[in-house]
């Protein structure tokens, strides 16, 4: 093998050299979006946003204080299925940025053979062997591998806040599947002392029916009623059962082999929301920062399809030796090497390297489009739970004063009844009115409680620490 001369092999080099700071394709700069001075819903200043989607957020739902859900959360992070999944992506997707950076650095390879061969007659049967190393590089001149290399850290960062959102969704969603379990669970237990007292109307109409005093329709009316407010239930003990498979499903468990043991009276604490959150807190929120990543990457494929524009430099060299015997495999004489330099250019494609350069414009549109959409969204959703919080709050203490005073009103028509100063139609008008006051008293707690949450998970993970 004839060696490649010392000059042509140097000059090589310095090109690749001088030419190292020629990488092409755009500077990446955050896709700009309109923002709000401040929440229209709270008295937060909004800020030029720095990612702070890696903050530690914390337990967030310790805010509820109730060591129940305390424990399911925790079981989310090791046996939920869809966050196993995102830690596997991600670990995918950190695998992918290793392979891109090994593509920064040369290739070596180690080859070793032996070999006999002979044939009939007078040939002689004849032995060979051959080691050798053999070596390659390919500058990065134009950039193309350090953008492969960035593209993947960006796609890496943007599967981490994946698996952030995939965390606080998983949470979010089993806390709001507890909430409403209790509800259902201080529902039902309303529902059963509500059978309990058309019960005792039953009772009651039936002795007025069988004295004379009233006609068979008081009867009917409050067996119709009890066999109704049966009726509803069985339909809250369904409710009750699809939301705990739910959970079960959420902490990675088959709901054959979980339960949760009602809790009749449940008064569970509403964390003190500040309204005056900065919006810098939207910082935290892991789909932003998903977003803003996958606009990174798509800027640097810009750039990889730019370099197709120029030729690519590829570097060579082996050494090695062959001999009839091991003996002389490795004397000098048996010892032969080679260095060499390639350029490689497409000179006609047809215009698919202008075309796969516009594609990759056209990604970061969308990518760019997808970011700002995001944060809109966002600003959004923490609008309508800002206003949510607010009016539920207001909601709340206006349905305890309707409960109080339909019980009241409930007794006092009952009585007047079995005075027979009114029909039972106002008593079963007066009953109902208070039932669903009381439900939903319950309900305006619950949705309180849901409402917390969907503030904390459109804050991404909550306000403490900032």
């Amino acid at each position: 093998m004839k060696p490649v001369p010392h000059r042509i092999t140097c000059v090589a080099l310095a090109a690749s050299l001088l030419l190292a700071a020629c990488a092409v394709g755009p500077t990446y700069q955050r896709p700009t979006v309109e923002t709000p001075a401040a929440f229209k819903e709270g008295r937060g200043e909004w800020v030029k946003a720095v990612p702070a989607d890696a903050l530690e957020r914390g337990p967030w739902w310790e805010l509820f204080n109730d060591p129940e859900l305390t424990a399911l959360a925790s079981q989310v992070e090791v046996s939920n299925q869809n966050v196993a999944a995102a830690v596997a992506s991600y670990a995918q997707a950190r695998a992918l940025v290793a392979q891109q950076r090994a593509s920064l650095f040369p290739t070596v390879d180690l080859s070793l053979g032996a070999n006999r061969s002979g044939g009939r007659g007078d040939t002689a049967e004849r032995s060979s062997y051959q080691v050798g190393i053999g070596g390659s590089w390919e500058p990065d001149v134009f950039g193309r591998l350090r953008r492969g290399v960035d593209s993947a850290r960006a796609g890496a960062q943007a599967s981490l806040a994946d698996l952030q959102a995939a965390r606080l969704a998983s949470q979010g969603e089993l806390a709001i599947n507890y909430f409403n379990l209790r509800q259902l669970d201080a529902a039902r237990a309303l529902q059963a002392d509500t059978i309990e007292g058309y019960q005792r109307s039953v009772k009651i109409t039936q002795n007025r029916y069988d004295a004379g005093i009233v006609a068979r329709t008081d009867v009917l009316q409050a067996q119709t009623q009890l066999a109704n407010a049966q009726a509803e239930q069985l339909t809250l003990e369904r409710q009750r059962a699809v939301l705990e498979h739910a959970i079960a499903v959420l902490v990675g468990k088959a709901p054959g082999n979980f339960s949760i043991a009602p809790r009749p009276v449940f008064a569970g604490m509403i964390p003190d929301i500040p309204f005056d959150v900065p919006s810098t807190l939207l910082q935290r929120r892991p789909d932003i920062a998903a977003a803003e990543r996958r606009a990174a990457q798509a800027n640097e494929q810009i750039g990889i399809a730019q370099a197709a524009y120029f030729p690519s430099l590829r570097l060579t060299g082996n050494i090695g030796a062959a001999s009839a015997t091991i003996g002389d495999l490795f004397s000098t004489s048996a010892l032969v090497w080679s260095l060499g330099a390639s350029l490689a250019q497409s000179i006609f494609n047809a215009g698919a390297t202008r075309a796969q350069v516009e594609g990759a414009r056209a990604g970061l549109e969308e990518a760019a489009a997808r970011y700002r959409q995001t944060v809109l969204a966002a600003f959004q959703d923490v609008e309508d739970q800002l206003v949510a919080s607010r009016v539920l709050q207001q909601q709340l203490a206006l349905r305890q004063q309707a409960a109080q005073a339909a019980t009241l009103v409930e007794q006092q028509v009952l009585n007047r009844y079995q005075a027979g100063q009114v029909s039972y139609t106002e008593v079963v008008t007066a009953q109902v009115t208070a039932q669903n006051a009381r439900r939903a008293l319950v309900q305006a707690q619950s949705d309180r409680q849901v409402s917390a949450v969907a503030l904390i998970q459109s804050l991404g993970g909550g306000w403490r620490g900032l």
